[in-house]
């Protein structure tokens, strides 16, 4: 049997009842929420495996950073999150198109150095003031692609701010004031 490759740009004439893939819908939503000028880009490792997703409003990294985000504007809702995250001039991208969270550390580690041109490539285009780490272990592939791209600017590295609460109070105490400082020069 032969197998049919489809491009991403080829997927809008897929015949009927063939469907996209996850990963091309994860993309058109995120690039949905791209800001014209990036004031923050936020990156993580890779979407989760679960299926959740940051622009679906449905992960844990969502909720966190919305919910720092309250912490400077009380007055943000879930409803009004994703156009304040774009209007205030933040993306997030990840550093691996496709989920690595369900593969051991090495083979995670050996996922995102080959993803490094890409990510270079993407900070490249993006060209924003500034980035933020969302998780400790890629912080070595964003300095490098960040530093292949020829950007020039500030790293803000931040733990997940996942289960640990330790690593909540850390991401809290060094993002508040990033986007207390975004707020003040809409």
């Amino acid at each position: 049997m032969k197998s049919r490759v489809i491009h991403v740009e080829q997927q809008a004439h897929l015949p009927r009842g063939v469907e996209k893939s996850p990963a091309s819908e994860r993309e058109r939503l995120r690039r949905r929420y791209r800001p014209a000028r990036i004031r923050l880009l936020f990156i993580g490792e890779s979407p989760p495996a679960s299926g959740r997703f940051f622009y679906r409003q449905d992960s844990g990294l969502y909720r966190a950073i919305r919910d720092t985000f309250r912490m400077v504007d009380p007055s943000i809702t879930n409803d009004t999150f994703l156009e304040i995250f774009q209007n205030s001039g933040c993306y997030l991208i990840d550093a691996c198109a496709v989920p690595v969270d369900h593969l051991d550390a090495r083979s995670r580690h050996a996922a995102c150095l080959a993803r490094e041109p890409a990510l270079t490539r993407t900070i490249r285009q993006l060209e924003p003031a500034a980035i933020v780490t969302l998780l400790k272990s890629i912080r070595d592939n964003v300095r490098r692609a960040a530093a292949q791209s020829g950007w020039r600017g500030p790293i803000l590295e931040l733990p997940y701010p996942g289960r640990w609460a330790s690593h909540r109070k850390i991401f809290l105490e060094r993002l508040v004031p990033q986007l207390e400082q975004l707020f003040a020069g809409r």
